[in-house]
C-alpha cells in the first residue's frame, strides 16, 4: 500500500515536470529537441569512445604499453562526455517522464549506468593501489572488460527505449 502511494506520488511529480512550460515547448519544437538529442549522442560518443580506448589499452588489446598515458589523457574527455550525456539525458527524459519511468529499456539503462559508475569507482581505487610501472594486473583488466560490457549495454538499452 505504501509503495503504491509512493509510485503514484512519483508519477504525479513526473507528470508535472512534463507539463511544465519549457518542457512542453521543447516537446513541440522539433528543431530544439533534435539539437538536444544530437548533443546527447555526441556526449555518449565522447564518453564511450574515450572509455573504450582506455579499456582496450588496459585489457592489453590496443597499444598496451601506453595504458597509463591513455587514462591520463582520455578520462577528462570521458568525464566531459558523461556530463553532456547526463544533462541532455535529463532534458530528454523530462519530455516523456511518465512514459520513460515505465519503460523497461530505460530502467535497464539507468541500472547499467549505476553499475558502470560503480565499476569506474572500483577501477580508480584499484588503479591508485597499482604500481606506477608495469602491466595492468588482473583486477584492472577485469574492470576494463566490465566497463566495456556495461557501457555497451547502456548504449544498447538506450537504443531500445524507443522500441519498447
Amino acid at each position: 500500500m505504501v509503495a503504491e502511494v509512493i509510485v503514484a506520488e512519483v508519477m504525479d511529480a513526473l507528470a508535472w515536470i512534463e507539463a511544465a512550460g519549457p518542457v512542453a515547448a521543447l516537446r513541440r519544437s522539433q528543431y530544439v529537441y533534435a539539437l538536444v538529442s544530437a548533443v546527447h549522442i555526441l556526449g555518449l560518443g565522447l564518453l564511450v569512445g574515450s572509455i573504450a580506448v582506455v579499456d582496450l589499452r588496459v585489457a592489453g588489446i590496443l597499444r598496451p604499453a601506453l595504458w597509463r598515458e591513455g587514462i591520463a589523457e582520455l578520462v577528462p574527455l570521458a568525464r566531459a562526455g558523461f556530463g553532456l550525456a547526463a544533462v541532455t539525458g535529463i532534458v530528454l527524459f523530462s519530455t516523456q517522464a511518465t512514459e520513460y519511468a515505465r519503460n523497461p529499456a530505460f530502467l535497464t539503462k539507468l541500472g547499467l549506468i549505476a553499475l558502470a559508475l560503480a565499476n569506474v569507482a572500483a577501477f580508480h581505487a584499484a588503479l591508485r593501489r597499482h604500481p606506477a610501472a608495469g602491466r595492468p594486473d588482473a583486477r584492472l583488466r577485469a574492470g576494463a572488460w566490465g566497463s566495456l560490457t556495461l557501457w555497451t549495454g547502456t548504449v544498447l538499452a538506450g537504443r531500445l527505449i524507443g522500441f519498447l
